[in-house]
């Protein structure tokens, strides 16, 4: 598993604090989130990202109008190995990927549509999306289940489940992508370790520090029930 630190952009997130965090903290390797960026925006962080000390940007998250050459961008600059993309309820999907498909993945949000996975390079596990989407009845754990068990899943989000809903767009909601404590994380323990993948992202809006403080803490959920599991077989 290779955790990452987030370059969010989302209206709580100032992506330039990020940048700057990157070469004061010289963090290596980030994912990065430009979807709440128009093309100019992008353009932005992109020559920002170039003159970061970033060597790496192993996961990036697609957004509807972004085309093949912001992909292939990644992939020369960056060595982008995995992206991910929303299910075409919640966003539509560019027909210019088509070429790039087995390296892109779709997210789940609202659950999965499986005809569409089947086009592209597996799944995109949100662990707050599967988690808000079960505790609120939208759906179960063995829906998911079934889906995941037919098709791969190559790179996850993390945030936040609070312990007091909120109301989202008229819809109640327990996921957030602001972390107030880390036990907002807590829920990552009920989860397989196989859920987890190569690529797992930060998706928060906290400080990179703060995010790194959320990577270790991840790990040492995911070490303590891996002795766990050793004590009993």
């Amino acid at each position: 598993m290779n955790f990452l630190v987030g370059v969010t952009t989302t209206e709580g997130s100032d992506w330039t604090k990020k940048i700057k965090e990157i070469n004061e903290l010289h963090i290596k390797e980030v994912a990065v989130f430009p979807t709440c960026l128009d093309k100019n925006q992008r353009g932005e962080l992109y020559v920002a990202l170039e003159k970061s000390c970033i060597e790496k940007i192993p996961f990036v998250h697609l957004r509807s109008d972004m085309d093949v050459s912001e992909i292939e961008f990644f992939i020369k600059k960056f060595n982008t190995v995995i992206f991910n993309c929303h299910a075409s309820r919640i966003n539509p999907q560019n027909p210019s990927w088509k070429q790039y498909k087995e390296i892109i993945c779709v997210e789940n949000h609202g659950g999965f549509v499986e005809d569409e996975l089947a086009q592209f390079g597996g799944i995109c596990l949100d662990f707050t999306h599967m988690e808000d989407e079960i505790i609120t009845g939208r759906t179960t754990q063995e829906e998911y289940q079934s889906i995941l068990n037919k098709f791969p899943i190559k790179c996850n989000h993390i945030s936040a489940i609070k312990s007091k809903f909120m109301i989202e767009d008229h819809d109640i909601s327990f996921g957030s992508h602001l972390l107030e404590d880390l036990s907002e994380l807590d829920y990552l323990k009920k989860y397989p370790l196989s859920y987890f993948s190569n690529y797992c992202a930060i998706e928060l809006e906290n400080s990179l520090g703060r995010q790194l403080e959320v990577i270790e803490h991840i790990k040492e959920i995911l070490s303590n029930r891996d002795e766990l599991i050793k004590k009993i077989f």
